[in-house]
C-alpha cells in the first residue's frame, strides 16, 4: 500500500489527542514535557501538513473543530496501532537477545562448546541456546541462510564475506592403532609416506580435512583417502581397529592417547596447526549473548 506524502507527524497527532482530552494546549504541553510555544508550533505544522484547521484557539483554551474531532478519532486508532507495533518489535528484540542460535563444527561442538556454554549460563542464566552441528563448510552455509547467529569453525582459511575472531590454536595429529606398524616406528614419519598411505579421513568440507589437504599441498603432495567418515568417533574407532592411519584434532584423541588405544606418529615435515574461529555475517550485528560467548571462548579458561 502506497501512503500519501507527506506523512502526518505521529508526535503531533499524539499531542492533538491530548489537547482533546485536557482541553488546552498548555495542559497538553505540560503532559508531553514541552513548552507551550513548542507545542503550539508542532500543532500548527500538523494543520499545515493536513491542510485543515484542527483547533479553535482562545484565551480560555482550545477547542477542536469538526475536522479536528474527526482527526482525533482517526489518530487514536493510528497511535494504538503504532503502540502495538512498538511493543511487538520490542518483544522480538528481547527474544533475539534472550536466545542464541549457534552453529559449530563437530570438533568444536563436542570438545569446546559445552564448557563455554556452562560459563555463559552462569553469566547470563536468562539466555537460551540452541546448537546446530556440522562441518565447517556447513556452518558457513547456515550463517549465510540466517539459520544461526554465530558460528565456530576450524581450518586453514576464512570465507571473505564473514567477520571473524580468532579463538584459539589447534593442531592435528596423525594417529594409528596400537598394533599398527607405525605405532612401533622409531623415526618420524615423512610427508611422502603419509601421502602414499591410504588414510581414514573426514568428509570434504571439514576443517580437519582442509587443513591436512593444504599441509600436503604445500610440499607438493596430495591426500590419499582410504575411507571418508563424517564422525570423529567413527574415525577413531577405525584407526584403533587397525583399519589405517587417521589425522584428527589433538583435542579429540587425548583420552585414547592416554589409554593407549591410539598412538601419535610425529611428522615434522608437515605444518598441521590451525585456528579455531568465531564467525558471523557482516550484515548482522552481534547480540550481547553472542559477544559474551566470544569473550568466554577467547579467554582460554
Amino acid at each position: 500500500m502506497a501512503l500519501a506524502q507527506p506523512l502526518p507527524d505521529l508526535d503531533a497527532l499524539d499531542l492533538l489527542v491530548t489537547v482533546s482530552e485536557l482541553g488546552s494546549i498548555s495542559a497538553a504541553a505540560t503532559a508531553h514535557h514541552r513548552t507551550q510555544p513548542a507545542a503550539s508550533m508542532r500543532l500548527r505544522s500538523l494543520e499545515q501538513a493536513l491542510g485543515l484547521q484542527l483547533l479553535e484557539r482562545a484565551r480560555t483554551g482550545s477547542r477542536l473543530t469538526p475536522a479536528g474531532s474527526a482527526t482525533v478519532e482517526w489518530a487514536g486508532a493510528v497511535l494504538h496501532a503504532v503502540a502495538e507495533l512498538q511493543a511487538g518489535t520490542q518483544a522480538l528484540r528481547n527474544d533475539e537477545r534472550s536466545h542464541l542460535r549457534l552453529g559449530a563444527s563437530l570438533t568444536v561442538a563436542e570438545y569446546l562448546v559445552p564448557a563455554w556454554l556452562r560459563r555463559l549460563a552462569t553469566a547470563l542464566p536468562e539466555v537460551g541456546v540452541s546448537l546446530e552441528m556440522g562441518n565447517s563448510a556447513t556452518v558457513v552455509e547456515m550463517l549465510a541462510r540466517g539459520q544461526v547467529d554465530l558460528g565456530f569453525i576450524e581450518g586453514p582459511g576464512m570465507p571473505g564475506h564473514l567477520r571473524s575472531r580468532d579463538i584459539c590454536a589447534d593442531r592435528l595429529v596423525i594417529v594409528v592403532g596400537k598394533n599398527h606398524p607405525w605405532a612401533r616406528r622409531r623415526r618420524p614419519l615423512t610427508a611422502t609416506e603419509l601421502a602414499r598411505t591410504p588414510t581414514v579421513l573426514r568428509e570434504r568440507g571439514s576443517g580437519t580435512r582442509d587443513t591436512l589437504t593444504l599441509a600436503l599441498a604445500e610440499v607438493g603432495l596430495e591426500v590419499r583417502p582410504l575411507m571418508e567418515l563424517g564422525s570423529t568417533t567413527a574415525i577413531k574407532a577405525a584407526a584403533a581397529a587397525g583399519t589405517g592411519p587417521a589425522v584428527l584434532s589433538a583435542l579429540t584423541v587425548e583420552a585414547e592417547l592416554r589409554g593407549g588405544q591410539l598412538v601419535a606418529v610425529p611428522c615434522p615435515e608437515l605444518s598441521l596447526e590451525r585456528t579455531i574461529r568465531a564467525v558471523w555475517t557482516s550484515a548482522r550485528s552481534l547480540s550481547p549473548p553472542a559477544t559474551r560467548l566470544i569473550a568466554i571462548a577467547s579467554s582460554g579458561n
